[in-house]
C-alpha cells in the first residue's frame, strides 16, 4: 500500500484528502474491515443508500490525516476538522461525488500495492 492523496476545495480553502495505513487502521478499528466500510458507503448494506455516518467518518479520517501531514511537514498548527465541519463539506460536494472521490483513493492505493506484489 502506498499513500495516495487528492485535493478538494471548500469555501476558498484547499484540503488534502489522504488514504494511507493510518486511515485504514482507523476505518478497520471502527468498522471491522475496509470492505465492510466500503459496503456501507456504497449502500450495499441492505437498504440501498449510503450510510452517511460511515461516509463522514471516512472523510473525516482522510481530511484530518492530510492536516496532520501538513502540520508535520510545515510546522503549522492547523486544527483537525470536526465531524460537523466534514458533514458540511460532504453536503457541498454531494454524497455521490465525494463517495466516488474516496473510493478512487482507496482503489488507487490498492492498485499500487497489487503492482508491488
Amino acid at each position: 500500500m502506498k499513500e495516495v492523496s487528492t485535493a478538494i476545495e471548500y469555501k476558498d480553502k484547499k484540503y488534502t484528502m489522504v488514504f494511507n495505513l493510518n486511515v485504514m487502521q482507523e476505518i478497520q478499528d471502527e468498522y471491522g474491515s475496509l470492505q465492510r466500510w466500503g459496503e456501507l458507503t456504497d449502500g450495499k448494506d441492505g437498504n440501498g443508500e449510503p450510510n452517511v455516518k460511515a461516509l463522514i467518518f471516512g472523510l473525516t479520517e482522510m481530511l484530518n490525516e492530510g492536516i496532520d501531514i501538513e502540520n508535520d511537514e510545515t510546522g503549522s498548527n492547523i486544527m483537525p476538522l470536526t465531524k460537523k465541519q466534514v458533514g458540511r463539506i460532504l453536503t457541498e460536494y454531494g454524497i455521490s461525488q465525494m463517495n466516488g472521490t474516496m473510493n478512487d483513493l482507496v482503489i488507487e492505493s490498492t492498485k499500487i500495492e497489487q503492482k508491488n506484489e
